[in-house]
C-alpha cells in the first residue's frame, strides 16, 4: 500500500459537534380537524405509559396504555413427541421430499397448545397485548350556536407534548397532554382565555375486564385479565384525578365526574399493572400523590428536563421547507405528488426516536408491534414480539441514533427467554444451550409455533445476540460483555449440537428451518421447510464470530472458540447462483412468490456486514440484483428495510425512491384509501395494519444514508440522494462509541466532527474532495497517514477530532 502524509489544518470544532444551527424547521406536526381514525391521532408516551388523544371538539377520546397490559400466562409448550419425529424429519429433507417433512412437522413438530392462537390469542395462555382502557371528556360549551374556527391539533417532537387550539365564538380553548418522563404519569391542562368557560362529563371505558368507580375527585378503572387458564391474569389500575386551580364546581355522575365553570383543569392520569410484581393500584396512587402538589408549570418543566435529555443529542437539518406550513396529511399527499421537502424526511427521522423513546424505557419491556399504543383488546398478531424481524428492527435506530440506553430493555429481555430456551432445546432438539423461534411474548414462549410453515424459524436467538453484541461494540463496557456472554456462548452451543451435516454437499445445515415466511415450489406444492437457509447460515457466521472475538475480548472459553471456528468453516457459503442473484434457499429452488416482502437471504448485507461494497464486491452486486428482482412496493416494514440494503449498496437515489413509497397516505379524511404499504396520517407506518417496526426501520435507513461504520471504516454520506444537496447531522454514533456530526454543500462534505468516550483507533474514508483536507486533535494539528484513502487516528478518551475540505 502507497502511505501518504497530509499536513492537517483545521478550525476547531467546539466539542463533538458543529456550530450550532438553527433548524430549518421545527420538529412538529399538525392537522387542522380532530382525527377521524385512530390513526390520526397523536402517540404520546414515556416508555411505560401511552396516551393518545383525537383532539375531538365535543368528545375527545384519548386511548391509554401501559407497556405491560397483557393477557396470558406462562405455558408448558414442550411437544415430547418432537424429538422422536426430528430424525424422521431430516431424512425425508435430505431425500429431497420438503413437503413429506413439512407434513410430518405439522402433525409432530409444533409446540404444545394453541401457541399465539392464530394471532388471536387474547383468550389464549399465549396472551395478546391490550389497551388499558379509553378515557373520554364530552365538553360542553355555553355558546352552541358560534362555529369552531382556527382549529390546530399538533404534536411537538422537541416537548414530546399534543396540543389542542380552536375558537368558538369569543372563547380561545387550549387542552395541553403529555405521558410524564418524570413523574411517570400523564398529565392533561385544559384552559380558556375566559373565566369559567370550561365545562366537561370526564368518563373512562374498557371493552371488558373493567370495573368503574369515583372516589373523591378520582375516576377509577380496575380489572383483572384473564391468563388463559384459570382466569387469574394480570390486574391492572387507572386512575384519573381532576384538579381545579382556578375555581369551578365537581360532582358525580354515576361512573363518571362533571366539571363546570372551571376557568382551568388539571387531569392527572396514573396507570400500573401487577407484571413486574408490585400492587397495581398502590403504583398508581403514589404517582398521583407524588405530583398533585405541583403546578403544571412544575410538572412540565420536570417532564421536558427527562424527555429532552434524550431526544437533543441529535440534530438533523436537510434543508428548509414551505410545505412545514401545511396539516401532515396534506404534506403526504404533496410529497406522493413531488418529493421536494427534505424537512419531511428530517422531520420523519427524529419522529422516529421520538416513538423509539417514548416506547421503552430500561427497566421496562422493549417496543412490541405497536410499540405501545393499541386501541383493541385483540391487538393485531397479539401485538407481539415477532423474532424474524420485526423486533429486532425495532431497536436497529438505538445505537447509531444516540439512544444506547434503550437497547438495554430487549437486551434484558433476551436474557429473559435463556431458561425457557434452554427447556425448548432439549424438548424439541436434544440440545444444550438455548433456542427461541419465531414467537415472543412477555412470558418466556420460546417454541415453534403452530404453523411449521413460519413457526419452524430457529435462528431467532442467534440474531437477538447480534444485538448484544452490537451494544458491546458502540460501548465497549466490558463488564456488561462479561454479562451477556453466558446468553450468547449459550446460542452458539445450541447449534454446535443441532446443526447436522447434509450428506448432499458435506455442509453443516440447520434442519429443520425455512427462510422466513417464504415458499418455494416442490412436486406442484408451496413448501417452506428445508435443510438449511442462506438467512441462517449469515446468521450463524456472524454469531460464531461474536462469540469467538468475544471469548477472546475476555480471555476465556479458548476450547470452545476453536470449536466454533471449525463448525463455521463448515457452513455453506453466501452462494451466487446462474441468474446473478444471491440464492435463498442452499438449493436452486422455484420462488413461489417472487416479491415477497421477506428478504431474509440479505441479512449479510443489513443488518449483518457479511456482504460490503467494499469487501465483497461481487456479492454486492449479487445482492443488488436479487433486490431489483424482489421490487420496491411491499408491506410498510419490508420498504424501511430495503432502504438500508439501498444505502448499504451506497445508492442514495434508490434508497430516497423507497422512503418516498413508504411515505405514500394510506387513509385520507375518509378512513383507509388503500391496503398497500406506507404512512398513515399520524406518520405510523402501515403494514398495513400498522406497525411500528416500519417507523424505526425507516429512521436507521436515514442514519445508514448519512454514516456507517460497520465495516470498520467510518463513511460519512455513504448514500447521499440528489435530494439532499445540502444538509447537516450532529450527534449519530459510530462503532467504537463515537459521536460525529457533519455539514455538507452541494453534496460535497465540508466539515466534521469525532468525539470519542473511549479510547481506540478511529478510521475514516476520505471524499474524493479531500485533496484540502484539514484535521485537528484538540485543537493541535496533525500530520496523520493516509492509506488507500483512509485516515486512522488514535483517539484517547475525551478527545475531539474535527476535519475540513
Amino acid at each position: 500500500m502507497k502511505i501518504n502524509y497530509l499536513l492537517l489544518t483545521l478550525l476547531l470544532l467546539t466539542g463533538c459537534t458543529l456550530p450550532k444551527q438553527k433548524q430549518s424547521n421545527q420538529a412538529a406536526f399538525f392537522f387542522d380537524s380532530p382525527a377521524a381514525i385512530w390513526e390520526a391521532t397523536f402517540p404520546l408516551g414515556n416508555g411505560r405509559l401511552g396516551m393518545m388523544p383525537d383532539g375531538g371538539v365535543e368528545t375527545e377520546t384519548i386511548v391509554l396504555n401501559e407497556i405491560s397490559m397483557w393477557s396470558g400466562g406462562r405455558q408448558d409448550t414442550g411437544n415430547p413427541y418432537a424429538i422422536y419425529a426430528l430424525p424422521a424429519i431430516r431424512r425425508l429433507l435430505f431425500q429431497g421430499r420438503n413437503d413429506e417433512a413439512q407434513e410430518l412437522m405439522y402433525q409432530s413438530f409444533v409446540c404444545k397448545g394453541e401457541g399465539s392462537g392464530q394471532g388471536n390469542g387474547t383468550n389464549a395462555p399465549y396472551g395478546s397485548y391490550q389497551l388499558l382502557g379509553n378515557l373520554t371528556l364530552d365538553y360542553i360549551y355555553s355558546d352552541v350556536v358560534s362555529p369552531i374556527s382556527s382549529y390546530r391539533r399538533e404534536l411537538s417532537l422537541d416537548n414530546a407534548t399534543a396540543t389542542v387550539a380552536f375558537k368558538k365564538g369569543n372563547v380561545s380553548y387550549r387542552r395541553e397532554m403529555f405521558t410524564s418522563f418524570a413523574g411517570d404519569l400523564g398529565v392533561i391542562r385544559l384552559t380558556a382565555d375566559a373565566d369559567e368557560s370550561i365545562h366537561f362529563r370526564l368518563g373512562i371505558n374498557r371493552p371488558a375486564r373493567c370495573e368503574i368507580t369515583t372516589s373523591g375527585n378520582d375516576l377509577i378503572m380496575r380489572g383483572q385479565l384473564t391468563n388463559g387458564t384459570d382466569g387469574n391474569g394480570v390486574r391492572y389500575t387507572a386512575c384519573t384525578r381532576v384538579l381545579l386551580p382556578r375555581g369551578g364546581r365537581m360532582e358525580k355522575s354515576g361512573t363518571a365526574l362533571i366539571i363546570t365553570g372551571a376557568s382551568e383543569a388539571l387531569l392527572l392520569v396514573s396507570m400500573a399493572t401487577d407484571y413486574f410484581g408490585e400492587d397495581a393500584e398502590a403504583a398508581a396512587m403514589s404517582k398521583i400523590t407524588a405530583s398533585e402538589q405541583k403546578d403544571y408549570a412544575t410538572l412540565r418543566q420536570e417532564h421536558l428536563a427527562g424527555y429532552q435529555k434524550m431526544f437533543g443529542r441529535v440534530n438533523l437539518d436537510l434543508g428548509w421547507s414551505e410545505r412545514a406550513g401545511l396539516p401532515i396529511n396534506e404534506r403526504l399527499q404533496a410529497f406522493r405528488k413531488d418529493k421536494d421537502d427534505p424537512a419531511l424526511i428530517a422531520l420523519y427521522f427524529q419522529y422516529g426516536r421520538y416513538l423509539l423513546i417514548s416506547s421503552t424505557r430500561p427497566g421496562l419491556l422493549p417496543p412490541n408491534l405497536q410499540g405501545l399504543w393499541a386501541n383493541t383488546i385483540q391487538t393485531p398478531w397479539n401485538g407481539d414480539y415477532h423474532l424474524n424481524i420485526n423486533l429486532q428492527m425495532n431497536l436497529w435506530p438505538a445505537e447509531i441514533t444516540n439512544l444506547s440506553e434503550l437497547h438495554l430493555p430487549l437486551i434484558e429481555w433476551t436474557k429473559q427467554q435463556v431458561a425457557s430456551g434452554e427447556q425448548t432445546a432439549k424438548v424439541f432438539y436434544n440440545a444444550r444451550g438455548w433456542v427461541t423461534h419465531i414467537l415472543g411474548n412477555v412470558w418466556e414462549f420460546t417454541a415453534p409455533g403452530e404453523h411449521p410453515s413460519w413457526g419452524a424459524t430457529n435462528t431467532s436467538a442467534a440474531w437477538l445476540c447480534a444485538h448484544l453484541y452490537q451494544h458491546y461494540l458502540y460501548t465497549l463496557d466490558k463488564s456488561y460483555l462479561q454479562k451477556v456472554y453466558p446468553v450468547m456462548k449459550g446460542a452458539a452451543l445450541f447449534f454446535v449440537d443441532m446443526l447436522v451435516e447434509d450428506p448432499r454437499s458435506a455442509c453443516l445445515v440447520t434442519a429443520p428451518t425455512t427462510s422466513p415466511e417464504n415458499a418455494f415450489r416442490l412436486n406442484g406444492k408451496n413448501v417452506n421447510t428445508c435443510a438449511g437457509s442462506t438467512m441462517d447460515n449469515q446468521i450463524l457466521r456472524e454469531l460464531f464470530a461474536n462469540t469467538i472475538e468475544a471469548a477472546t475480548i475476555l480471555g476465556i472459553d479458548s476450547g470452545f472458540a476453536g470449536e466454533l471456528a471449525d463448525k463455521r468453516s463448515r457452513l455453506m457459503p453466501t452462494t451466487i447462483a446462474p441468474d446473478g442473484r444471491i440464492m435463498e434457499w442452499l438449493e436452486p429452488f422455484e420462488e413461489a412468490e417472487p416479491h415477497h416482502r421477506h428478504v431474509s437471504h440479505l441479512y449479510g448485507l443489513h443488518p449483518g456486514n457479511e456482504i460490503s461494497v467494499s469487501k465483497t464486491p461481487a456479492l454486492a452486486e449479487a445482492a443488488r440484483k436479487s433486490l431489483e428482482a424482489r421490487g420496491d412496493l411491499s408491506t410498510g416494514w419490508s420498504m424501511a428495510w430495503k432502504i438500508n440494503f439501498w444505502a448499504r449498496l451506497h445508492d442514495g437515489d434508490h434508497a430516497f425512491k423507497l422512503l418516498g413509497d413508504l411515505l405514500t397516505p394510506v387513509a385520507g379524511s375518509s378512513g383507509i384509501m388503500w391496503d398497500g404499504g406506507g404512512s398513515y396520517p399520524n406518520l405510523f407506518c402501515a403494514h398495513p395494519p400498522f406497525q411500528i417496526d416500519g417507523n424505526f426501520g425507516a429512521t436507521a435507513g436515514i442514519a445508514e444514508m448519512l454514516l456507517q461504520s460497520q465495516t470498520g471504516v467510518i463513511e460519512f454520506l455513504p448514500a447521499l440522494p440528489a435530494a439532499w444537496k445540502d444538509g447537516s447531522f450532529e450527534g449519530l454514533c459510530v462503532l467504537g462509541g463515537g459521536i460525529v456530526s457533519a455539514r455538507w454543500e452541494n453534496a460535497q462534505l465540508t466539515e466534521a466532527s469525532l468525539k470519542t468516550p473511549h479510547a481506540g483507533t478511529f478510521n475514516i474514508k476520505l471524499p474524493a474532495n479531500s485533496s484540502n483536507l484539514d484535521v485537528k486533535l484538540n485543537q493541535k494539528r496533525l500530520s496523520l497517514p493516509v492509506s488507500d484513502g483512509i485516515l486512522s487516528v488514535e483517539m484517547k478518551e475525551g478527545d475531539e477530532l474535527a476535519l475540513q475540505l
